[in-house]
């Protein structure tokens, strides 16, 4: 099984920062490589963020740290401050983080990484008794010096006595292999040596100046004398009672959940996914599917997640249509008021929302991305609001002054008029550019709404039901705040964000077909009104052309194995090969297309001649030192040709989001490919040696460690069935108090957890008078004996079992070996 630990981090807004110019910058650690950037909000002490994260982080990570810089245009930006949240800590709070914390001062001392590779062990001679310290190498270095490396050596100190190894220059994966020998009869006169601790630092040379600290490791020479110490260790900085700032530096106000799952292969979780499956195949007269008591189960927090998981899971199984179609059905039949229709954040409602977002997302990019783009260019000061007015400001407008609160309201209305022009003529003419599964969803929920409200004065209804979802969840939020939607990789200045505040009104005005115009507050939105109300005609127009397609051609997005395209933009590739040394600027812009089988890249999107590497063949996706290249944001790509000879392809990102956004999508594509390397090189091979590391040979073993999927999850990251499944499964585990008093088994309430009662005939011919007991069955073969063949598969904190000869699952705390039924298979 594999383990996959994801904390979800939100940073929503910071107070008196003591800069002008601020980012946020979370690190996972080890190593503490930046995982994601916040934009820059330029010139404000109280920052607004409000930028959402969900990282993949190995299950050995131990802190999260935030760090808030000052950017500067020329040179090096400055560090404000950060906060360290450990993981045990985090563990403690179930339900999330959400609090204002205060910045604590950087300690150079404390930003320490890597591991470093040693044998000590005690060695008993005849007439003295020796500590062995072998120090082997390190790797993964703190880069200290101005290019990117460092120059390490081991300092071994013992009761008042240190030994020295070599200084191994411009490198931050040293090798020693040195030998420091300590003669423990030999201590310091008047200490007493047993007990004393042994102390493995690690430094930085420096020519001028003190040498820069690198880490360290201790041990306990008792310990070392009944047992030697092999293998890595975590470098660790020098213990610190630093307290609090007391708010000097600033705060933060962060939300963070941790999720930690343990996640097996896919026949583990088949059953559930066929219990999943079935309830949409073949629905229950009683509403008592799986499906359905998980929304009753799931918290107000949680359900977008479990929406989320859901829509991939059937993605997946090439039922998306169905599944949103069997969610719209139920509240549909359960909505009395056709106002309130997918008003509220039920299953229904998030599965949809998230379902745009998972196939619509580049369809979305092609309808809004030159409109946003041209409004954040222009920067044109637009205001109805007279509350809000600053005549002012007004006067880059005019070179004759100021221009009265009546001119810039007709100035900004015009203004708006023509974005919103352009925006709905956007909209309305790409009926063709919707991908056809979202057309036929839509279709499925306009036969749904109309079934339920027929009548003549609901014939507004199922346009709404439409539109409420396209307009008011995926165009107007886009337009609201484009970066969350990867629209810009910034996000807009005050002058800006007010312009798209303003057209995101007016878009949900027209999403609403102007049911509710001149009935709220903001009155001053009426000089748009004789623009949004001939719209609605086109609209719905739009919306009758929309659901016009055949209801098969949207399943060909949603077959197995995922999302035809995973990932595709503009990056710069340079492919190394042969043993020269690599020419200084040999990067070249290409589009890269990621999908299920290959990746692919060319000149230009619309270029013919494509190059591609098929997925199966890669064996690594890792990070590039920065002094490899001199140059950021890198990335390589290590692939397996025919003959078995390895080729390396060198990609540079435009930022650091951009490049675990990449990372995510590859290696997540390649997870099960078999000839993954288990190490690599972080550096390039130029001028006859690694740059990582220094060896001369260019096939040597590398020198650091390969990773998986440590980096960024969004909704481009490829289809994984089994992550998902295995958080549906930890809702329902979680719940089981719950699901009991919602669905006993007959009359025992303790009997188990009833999650479908199959009603088709046949079925259940092996099934038996009735289902094993509840309680422990540690020491219980009766249940076996009746039910047939028994399977176990061990799932960490639980285990699922499956009667394979009888209809029902079970879940089994293994400390207490305690059954909940779950259900029908």
């Amino acid at each position: 099984s594999s383990r996959k630990c994801s904390p979800r981090s939100g940073c929503s807004e910071g107070r008196a920062l003591p800069a002008i110019l601020s980012w946020l910058l979370p690190l996972n650690v080890p190593p503490p490589c930046s995982a994601c950037r916040t934009a820059t909000v330029w010139k404000n002490l109280n920052p607004f963020w409000g930028e959402e994260y969900t990282l993949h982080l190995p299950m050995g990570f131990h802190s999260l740290a935030f760090y808030v810089l000052d950017e500067d245009t020329i040179g090096h930006d400055d560090v404000i401050g950060k906060i360290l949240l450990s993981k045990d800590w985090i563990s403690s709070h179930p339900r999330g983080i959400d609090s204002w914390i205060n910045l604590r001062r950087v300690d150079p001392d404390a930003e320490v990484q890597g591991e470093i590779c040693l044998e000590l062990q005690v060695l008993e001679e005849p007439e003295r008794r020796m500590l062995h310290c072998h120090v082997m190498e390190a790797r993964d270095l703190a880069p200290r010096d101005i290019s990117g490396t460092s120059d390490p050596f081991v300092r071994v100190s013992w009761d008042g006595h240190a030994l020295e190894t070599a200084i191994i220059k411009k490198t931050r994966f040293p090798h020693w292999d040195e030998v420091l020998e300590f003669d423990l009869e030999k201590g310091v006169p008047g200490t007493e040596a047993k007990g004393s601790l042994v102390s493995v630092e690690v430094w930085d040379w420096d020519m001028v100046g003190k040498n820069d600290f690198l880490g360290r490791v201790e041990f306990s020479l008792d310990a070392l004398q009944m047992s030697s110490a092999k293998g890595w260790f975590r470098l660790l900085p020098f213990p610190t009672t630093e307290e609090d700032s007391g708010g000097k530096l600033g705060a933060l106000r962060l939300k963070v959940r941790l999720a930690e799952d343990r996640i097996l292969p896919s026949m583990y979780y088949q059953p559930l996914t066929e219990l999943l499956v079935e309830s949409i195949l073949f629905p229950a007269e009683e509403d008592v599917s799986p499906l359905a008591l998980l929304e009753e189960i799931s918290s107000v927090e949680s359900r977008q997640d479990v929406a989320t998981k859901l829509v991939k899971i059937f993605l997946g199984q090439g039922l998306a249509v169905p599944f949103l179609d069997y969610l719209a059905l139920r509240e549909v039949t359960k909505t009395t008021d056709p106002n309130t229709l997918f008003r509220s954040n039920s299953l229904a409602s998030k599965s949809m929302e998230q379902f745009m977002k998972v196939v619509g997302m580049p369809y979305l990019h092609e309808v809004l991305k030159p409109i946003i783009t041209r409004i954040f260019e222009e920067k044109k000061y637009i205001e109805l609001d007279p509350c809000k007015i600053e005549l002012n400001r007004t006067r880059r407008i005019s070179f004759k002054g100021s221009l009265s609160e009546a001119q810039v309201r007709e100035s900004s209305r015009e203004l708006l008029r023509g974005y919103l022009s352009d925006i709905l003529e956007s909209i309305v003419g790409s009926v063709e550019k919707c991908p056809p599964i979202m057309r036929v969803a839509f279709k499925q929920l306009h036969k749904r709404v109309e079934e339920q409200f027929p009548e003549a004065q609901h014939e507004d209804v199922k346009y709404i039901a439409i539109s409420g979802f396209l307009f008011l969840r995926f165009f107007a939020p886009a337009i609201l705040t484009p970066k969350l939607f990867n629209l810009r990789d910034q996000h807009a200045d005050t002058r800006t964000s007010r312009t798209l505040l303003l057209l995101a009104k007016a878009v949900q005005s027209i999403g609403n077909l102007g049911l509710q115009l001149g009935h709220g507050k903001e009155q001053w939105m009426a000089p748009l009104h004789p623009f949004i109300l001939p719209s609605i005609a086109r609209v719905k127009d739009f919306l009758d052309k929309l659901i016009d397609v055949d209801s098969e051609s949207g399943e060909l997005l949603g077959v197995p194995g995922g999302l035809s395209g995973i990932r595709e933009g503009y990056l710069h590739k340079r492919k190394a090969e042969g043993l020269h040394r690599l020419p200084r600027f040999t990067f070249k812009k290409r589009y890269f297309w990621l999908s299920s089988e290959t990746l692919a890249y060319s000149k230009s999107p619309d270029w013919q001649v494509r190059s591609s590497i098929p997925i199966q063949r890669i064996c690594a996706v890792e990070r590039v030192d920065e002094n490899a290249f001199q140059q950021p944001h890198m990335m390589q790509i290590i692939t397996q040709d025919g003959e078995g000879q390895l080729h390396t392809m060198y990609i540079q990102c435009k930022n650091v989001n951009e490049l675990n956004q990449w990372l995510s999508a590859i290696r997540k594509a390649s997870i099960c490919n078999e000839c993954m390397l288990p190490s690599c090189h972080p550096g390039a091979f130029r001028g006859n040696r690694w740059t990582c590391c220094l060896q001369p040979d260019r096939t040597v073993r590398g020198c650091s460690r390969t990773h998986s999927a440590v980096t960024l999850g969004d909704w481009s990251d490829p289809l994984d069935p089994d992550a998902e499944i295995q958080m549906v499964y930890g809702q329902l585990l979680l719940a089981r108090d719950k699901l009991r008093s919602v669905q006993p088994w007959g009359k025992d309430p303790d009997a188990g957890l009833v999650l479908e009662q199959e009603k088709r005939q046949g079925t259940h011919a092996q099934r038996g008078t009735e289902p094993p007991p509840h309680g422990n069955l540690q020491d219980s073969t009766e249940w076996q004996q009746a039910w047939g063949r028994k399977e176990t598969y061990c799932r960490g904190a639980s285990r699922i079992i499956t009667c394979c000869e009888g209809p029902w699952i079970f879940l089994l705390a293994p400390a207490t070996m305690e059954a909940h039924w779950l259900g029908d298979r």
